[in-house]
């Protein structure tokens, strides 16, 4: 724990010594990366030493009588911190040029402050031990992210998106919090050790508010949409970060208190399925529709939440089974897609803010073109695209194949009515045909045809330091879809901490699976290379000539004349109506000489507006009511304070 300890301190460090060199822009991000990047560095060794080698590491404070810090490693919080500490190094190479205005150098300081506070709490809620220590990281974690995301609160929407992320944040927690009160009621102390015997019933209803208030924060429907209005107001390497690791904590709590509990009611994988797949549709379909960049990477974000909680639930109805195969895939394919989507959406967040510093654009219809003027964030943001899609042979594929081969596996079982197999896999394969359209939509109207604006025909590469963390990513996605062998294994062990994992079926599966898909990829780098040398010899000692692409007619086409993401998506996005129901503002055009006309369309999310109509006014109603018990004197709220006392001494 020593070697992790020295590396939370350098992380402080490089949060601390910007407050003290705001003056000199340049030194000030330059130090605090190196000290972030080396204490992340550090913290990676004993992460593999306990992961690889199995054993615990632990560590405990007395604070007062029940409080105290406690934190501990094992296999399932090593495999969180694996992603936490890495991406947490790229964000912060990527935000050197990336936070290029020194009239903000102070505000940049503060930034710097509250992302390494950000990273402390994050590794330690996955090692935290006992209650009070989980609850005082999370809520840390809570705070410094609500201060990242208002990095610009001088812009409205921006102080909006904070206070929505805010309330849903701190409500959560609430959740989070009153669960615990239960938990302590039951155990009488603090710990983790004895969360299990509580009683049955007890643990079903600790869990579903767990459930409620960790989904908050990871974005499972219907309590997701801070994550749209957050995103694109965070600065962007924030916005990768938060994506990519931060609402994972939500699912990391899912997990280690369904650990704790040691409940194996069936009731609790289903709920966790059924939520997956609402989430994970609900999700790409809303991302579809989306013409803020941002605001699609973020719907995204819940989409993959979904694809999360399919395999979890798998495995936790695997165990209610008692069927070790197939929570062991369930599991790990939940895991390794949670470090997959922590690899590709990163890339894709850094690749958005590349073009929106470079364009001054978050629409994607008024982009256009930028493939031929920003070559690396195109290719590497192509590859995350096709990661995202679950296409072979990047690493999204190996996460969702996993989760495939459970809802196989479950098929078998018909004995036991495994009826969730055939909603896994067809939900599955229609989020994975969505993702496909979505993504398609973005490469081809932000990166493909010609610029639509004039801030889009001049944009040009962003910084080193933003390219090289993006390329990077994009190896990482590629790499881990060729020989995914390694990060099976790691994300089976990692499920070691979840159930005793059957030693001779896994490891004849993980060999077998990562055997084949190396095999597959392989095999089509050999098909791809030998189509390309039949062209460079078919075409051999013949004259190639180049022409403008044929204009339907047109006899000088213009920007205005190519698909929108609005027309390419509205067939797609007609059949979901009733899930991303559209508002369109299009004045009806009529007679000989018609007048200038516009079209607006925006999706709408049904959960925010129905929570809004039927939850939050309601209680804003009913408060307006109550203003008068506030008069502003203050013998009358001694007088409140006195009635409280006297009343709870009744109860006492």
């Amino acid at each position: 724990m020593n070697e992790l300890f020295l590396s939370l301190l350098l992380i402080l460090i490089g949060g601390l010594l910007p407050l003290l060199l705001s003056r000199r822009f340049n030194a000030m991000k330059m130090f605090s990366i190196l000290f972030i990047c080396a204490g992340c560095i550090l913290g990676l060794f004993p992460v593999a030493k306990g992961f690889f080698s199995g054993s615990k590491l632990t560590f405990e404070v007395d604070i007062y009588q029940y409080f105290s810090i406690s934190l501990q490693m094992d296999g399932l919080s090593a495999f969180f911190l694996f992603p936490i500490l890495l991406i947490t190094i790229l964000g912060a190479i990527y935000s050197f040029h990336y936070m290029n205005k020194p009239e903000k150098a102070f505000k940049t300081a503060v930034s710097y402050l509250f992302f390494s506070l950000l990273t402390i709490s994050m590794v330690c809620v996955v090692l935290a031990n006992n209650l009070f220590t989980f609850a005082l990281a999370w809520e840390i974690m809570s705070l410094s992210s609500f201060f990242l995301v208002i990095y610009d609160y001088e812009k409205e929407i921006v102080r909006k998106a904070g206070y929505y992320y805010f309330v849903f944040t701190q409500v959560g927690a609430l959740i989070i919090f009153a669960s615990f009160g239960i938990l302590f009621t039951f155990t009488g102390n603090l710990g983790f050790s004895s969360i299990h015997i509580i009683p049955e019933n007890i643990k079903l209803l600790v869990f579903i508010m767990l459930f409620i208030g960790f989904g908050s924060k990871a974005g499972i429907f219907p309590v997701h949409f801070w994550l749209p209005h957050a995103h694109p107001a965070a600065p962007s390497h924030v916005s990768a970060i938060m994506s990519g690791i931060m609402i994972k904590m939500g699912i990391y709590g899912i997990i280690r208190f369904y650990i704790l509990l040691g409940s194996s009611a069936i009731i609790i994988g289903q709920i966790v399925l059924a939520f997956g797949v609402i989430t994970g549709i609900y999700g790409i379909v809303q991302a579809l529709g989306q013409n803020n960049i941002k605001r699609l990477l973020a719907y995204s974000s819940v989409e993959n939440i979904g694809i999360i909680l399919i395999g979890l639930g798998t495995g936790m109805i695997g165990i209610s089974l008692k069927q070790p195969l197939l929570a062991a895939l369930g599991f790990s394919g939940a895991l390794l897609h949670l470090l997959n989507h922590s690899i590709f959406k990163t890339l894709l967040f850094m690749g958005a803010g590349a073009v929106i510093q470079k364009t001054g654009i978050e629409t994607i219809d008024q982009l256009g073109g930028l493939l031929k003027r920003m070559k690396v964030t195109g290719i590497t943001f192509l590859i995350g695209s096709l990661a995202i899609s679950g296409l072979p042979p990047f690493n999204g594929f190996v996460g969702e194949f996993l989760i495939y081969y459970a809802g196989f596996i479950g098929i078998s079982f018909m004995e036991q009515s495994f009826i969730p197999s055939y909603f896994i896999i067809l939900s599955l394969a229609l989020i994975g045909g969505l993702a496909l359209a979505c993504f398609t939509r973005v490469i081809g109207i932000v990166f493909l045809g010609e610029p639509r604006t004039k801030n889009a025909e001049i944009a040009k590469e962003g910084g080193k330091s933003m390219l090289i963390p993006m390329a990077i990513l994009s190896a990482a996605c590629l790499f881990i879809g060729v020989l995914p062998g390694l990060f099976i294994r790691m994300a089976v062990t990692a499920s070691k901490s979840i159930m005793v994992v059957p030693e001779d079926i896994m490891l004849s599966n993980v060999i077998k699976i990562s055997s084949n898909i190396t095999f597959a990829a392989l095999l089509l780098f050999g098909v791809v290379a030998l189509v390309f040398l039949l062209r460079t010899f078919a075409y051999k000692n013949k004259t190639i000539t180049k022409s403008s692409t044929w204009g339907c007619g047109f006899t000088k086409p213009t920007p205005r004349m190519q698909y929108t993401g609005v027309s390419f998506a509205a067939m797609i996005l007609d059949f979901f109506k009733p899930l991303a129901p559209a508002k369109i503002d299009h004045p009806v055009i009529s007679g000989h000489f018609p007048k200038p006309t516009y079209y607006h369309s925006k999706i709408t999310d049904i959960a925010e507006t129905n929570v809004l109509k039927r939850v939050v006014k309601p209680i804003l109603v009913v408060f307006d009511k109550l203003r008068w018990i506030q008069h502003g004197d203050i013998h009358l709220y001694i007088g409140y304070i006195l009635f409280a006392i006297i009343i709870l001494l009744l109860f006492i």
